[in-house]
């Protein structure tokens, strides 16, 4: 929520990390902090700790649910025990979406859609690749039309197919080495190299259909 000051953001992320190993890298979080903890850790640069936590599966988790048949998110993250039984049935929803809120990070960090500003008339591209996936994608239906993130990872190269909508524009943001060795189709009109942000490069682009070619950084 930006209430700390630069200087001590980072510690305060290396603490939580810390934590989250301590208790063998599961969260421990409710109905209030699981909303924000994927996206704290991945805008703090630990997107690998926020895989580590979506991947796990013991208790708690998501996938402890997804094994035990779960299509929908549940109450209790012991919903039903590791044993088979079923927790008190007094407060144990199992369509309860309080812990499906994993889902707003799969769309703004994993595939990569956000609005720029509100209502998606500027829009922010930066999909965050990592977990051992090499492959995703995902759409947004906007009040301007459907939004599209998806790439693939192949050996070392990253490739990024996007969907802007009319009316609209977007930064989007590519995992790359060079910012200079980034392949775009259709060419785009470049004053000068793309910037490099945090090993993304840089495009600003209107609507229509396009693809980018990397190689990805590390």
């Amino acid at each position: 929520m930006d209430l700390l000051p630069e200087g001590k953001r980072e510690p305060a992320a290396r603490r939580l990390v810390s934590h989250i190993e301590e208790r063998g890298w599961h969260l421990s979080t409710g109905f209030l902090g699981t909303p924000h903890l994927l996206p704290v850790l991945t805008e703090a640069g630990y997107a690998d700790v926020a895989y580590r936590l979506l991947n796990q599966r013991t208790f708690p988790s998501w996938l402890y649910e997804v094994e035990r048949g779960a299509t929908t998110t549940w109450e209790r993250w012991d919903s039903i025990k590791p044993d088979g039984s079923f927790n008190d049935p007094a407060m144990n929803s199992f369509n309860h979406y309080a812990y499906g809120a994993v889902g707003d990070w799969l769309y703004r960090y994993v595939a990569g859609i956000s609005p720029a500003e509100p209502g998606y008339r500027r829009i922010r591209i930066q999909p965050h690749p990592g977990g051992g996936l090499n492959f995703a994608r995902a759409s947004h239906d906007s009040p301007y039309r459907r939004i599209l993130s998806e790439w693939r990872i192949r050996g070392d190269g990253f490739r990024l197919r996007v969907s802007i909508p009319p009316n609209t524009t977007a930064t989007v943001c590519v995992p790359a080495r060079d910012p200079r060795e980034v392949r775009i189709s259709p060419r785009l009109p470049q004053a000068g190299p793309p910037q490099l942000e945090n090993g993304c490069a840089l495009f600003e682009v209107g609507s229509g259909d396009y693809e980018f070619r990397a190689r990805l950084p590390g």
